[in-house]
């Protein structure tokens, strides 16, 4: 698998910029992979598709502010830093865009 593979367009408009008041009222996406159907619904509605020995498994992260935009100085071109979790201090684990070589500074 290629970190690429998860490499995709989100129109600004559709990412929350925050959480709904009524948080079970949250937007769900369900998938009918059976009928290859997608519909629509809100969070309180997962009682309807889950059966007993199902295991549902919530993520609790929290989404930080965490994309950085740069120019090389070199050759001028734009690049994206996107800060995944940090290490130490100021020592950050990232993703790198394009992914050519970033020489890391000491």
């Amino acid at each position: 698998m290629k970190v690429s593979d998860f490499d995709y367009e989100l129109p600004e408009e559709l990412i929350a910029q925050h959480p709904n008041e009524k948080r079970d009222e949250a937007r769900l996406l369900v998938l009918d992979r059976k009928k290859q159907t997608m519909e629509h619904k809100i969070f309180k509605d997962i009682y309807d598709y889950l059966n007993p020995g199902d295991c549902l498994v919530i993520n609790n992260t929290k989404v930080i502010p965490a994309r950085l935009y740069g120019i090389r100085q070199i050759t001028g071109a734009n690049v994206e830093f996107l800060l995944l979790k940090r290490i130490e201090g100021d020592d950050w684990e990232v993703l790198v865009r394009p992914r050519k070589e970033i020489k890391r500074r000491q």
